[in-house]
């Protein structure tokens, strides 16, 4: 049986459409475009269904035949998510009051999909960890409230069937996988104390001792903490927005490591300089750190955290694994040029290395074979648009978004584990009529006179000077001029036979 196609959902200016993938990649005719600006767009985990909020309602359709499931008369609805299992569709708006209702009005909402009742309403003012986090077999969900983890059983909202509550909870991420569900827990540090996480398994919450694995550490504002797919250990990424010594406008940040089994460990990083990003690998078994000045590092470590690879220095800030952890893309992008490495991760050699610019989102597809890059306001307003590509370097699909209108966001449709399975990883570009942006190999610097010209015997470069300084005299078959003056100077131009030469020093 052939997999299936993969859906990109496409958020604009001018509307939501649904794009169905490679090879293809045409417009879904089982999906009625939305002209109506959606402010939220989002699938479900198995990739069955899809909502969006477009300012009147929230519509929820299914995937393979475009028929509507469910729809709400929500017109405030900023974000929504669906239940790992689609039992459950959460809604949130912001929070208001009024004079009349002062206490305003419950703005997060939990919705039956099958009913279409509302199984409850409670308040969220902040957006931040908004939506209930639920683990993969729906049997536990967990909110934040008040500094303190509340847990809910079987989508009863009602009764509280657990608490975990320490000094003051600030973040918290609820391992993935079915039961045992664990718990990452971060409180920072006050009058002196380190701020520490710590690891639960629900429900075992009596103290210290009950806890899987402890962490302390200072210098941390904020942290964001990070499980691998087996839920056997968590990176949590602290930060801390002033570097007191002054080495770094973007703060300070350290990367810690801790296992289930009680392994804690602060990662050794080789480079100085910020943290820019941090992901697993599929296989759990090993994780890449983007660090350092730039041109920023990116090293590969195991479970010990011991350097397992390492990719140099490069105009990078973000890494990428694909679904099935074959491959790993290195991409500089925001303020970086755009540029992309692909990595065959089991053999450590470079499969490509496109160019991307002014691109400012990365998503891999779930068929480990294709990835989309976008353009997207408001990061940028103009040129906005997207590819699809095949990680080979080959643009496959390009779409530029019309003058006078944005786009906001592009979506892959996600699948269960298994869908794709890997395939052997490709080294030569596949064929498309786009072609590919491979990055050009730099060359030396030829003179204007020189450019588009065959190199001949007579266009070489003759070195003259002494130590400390190199003069460089580009030959193109006349008679070279030389200074007469002693004193070095950066760029000296002289004229003759109708020709500039210029001659260049270098401070060795």
């Amino acid at each position: 049986m052939a997999p299936p196609i993969p859906i990109l959902a496409v958020r604009g200016s001018d509307g939501t459409v649904l794009l169905r993938g490679p090879p293809n990649c045409e417009k879904n005719a089982d999906f009625q475009r939305d002209p109506l600006q959606s402010r939220y767009v989002a699938f479900s985990k198995d990739g069955t269904l899809f909502a969006w909020c477009n300012g009147e309602k929230v519509t929820v359709v299914k995937v393979a035949d475009g028929s509507q499931v469910r729809s709400f008369d929500l017109p405030k609805t900023a974000m929504l998510e669906f239940s790992p299992l689609n039992t459950v569709l959460a809604t949130w708006q912001v929070y208001s009051k009024t004079q009349d209702n002062p206490q305003g009005d419950a703005n997060l909402q939990l919705w039956d999909l099958k009913t279409g009742t509302c199984l409850k309403a409670l308040y969220q003012k902040k957006v931040q960890g908004w939506c209930p986090s639920w683990s993969d077999d729906e049997k536990i969900a967990v909110r934040s409230v008040n500094n303190e983890l509340h847990f809910f059983e079987n989508n009863d909202f009602i009764n509280i069937a657990n608490k975990l509550h320490l000094q003051k909870v600030s973040e918290f991420m609820l391992s993935p996988g079915n039961q045992p569900s664990k718990v990452a827990v971060y409180v920072p540090g006050s009058k002196g104390a380190p701020s520490f996480v710590r690891l639960y398994q629900y429900p075992n919450f009596g103290g210290t001792t009950c806890a899987l694995a402890n962490k302390s550490f200072f210098k941390a504002d904020r942290v964001t903490m990070l499980w691998n797919k087996k839920a056997t250990a968590v990176l949590v990424q602290a930060s801390i927005e002033v570097d007191k010594t002054g080495a770094s406008y973007y703060g300070e940040q350290t990367l810690h490591y801790l296992a289930t089994n009680g392994e804690t460990a602060a990662v050794q990083l080789q480079k100085n300089g910020p943290i820019y990003d941090v992901a697993w690998s599929p296989s759990s078994t090993e994780f890449c750190v983007v660090y350092g000045f730039m041109p920023a590092k990116a090293t590969v470590y195991n479970l010990k955290c011991d350097p397992v690879f390492d990719f140099g220095t490069g105009p990078r800030n973000a890494v990428y694994y694909s679904p099935q952890g074959h491959i790993l893309v290195l991409a500089g992008f925001g303020n970086l040029r755009g540029q992309m490495e692909v990595w065959d991760v089991k053999k450590w050699k470079q499969v490509s290395k496109p160019q991307v610019p002014d691109s400012t989102h990365f998503a891999w597809c779930p068929d480990g074979e294709h990835v989309v890059t976008s353009t997207c306001a408001p990061r940028l307003r103009v040129s906005n648009g997207y590819k699809i590509w095949h990680y080979t370097g080959t643009v496959l699909y390009k779409q530029d978004t019309p003058t006078g209108t944005e786009l906001w966001e592009t979506v892959w449709q996600p699948f269960p584990d298994g869908t794709f399975p890997e395939r052997p990883v490709k080294y030569q570009a596949t064929p498309s009529e786009l072609g590919s942006t491979e990055a050009k190999p730099t060359q030396a610097y030829r003179p204007p006179a020189l450019r588009n010209k065959p190199v001949t015997a007579s266009s070489k470069l003759v070195s003259r000077g002494g130590p400390g300084v190199r003069f460089v005299l580009f030959s193109v078959g006349i008679q070279l001029f030389s200074p007469t003056c002693t004193v070095p100077v950066k760029t000296y131009s002289f004229k003759g036979s109708s020709l500039f030469f210029t001659i260049f020093y270098i401070v060795e």
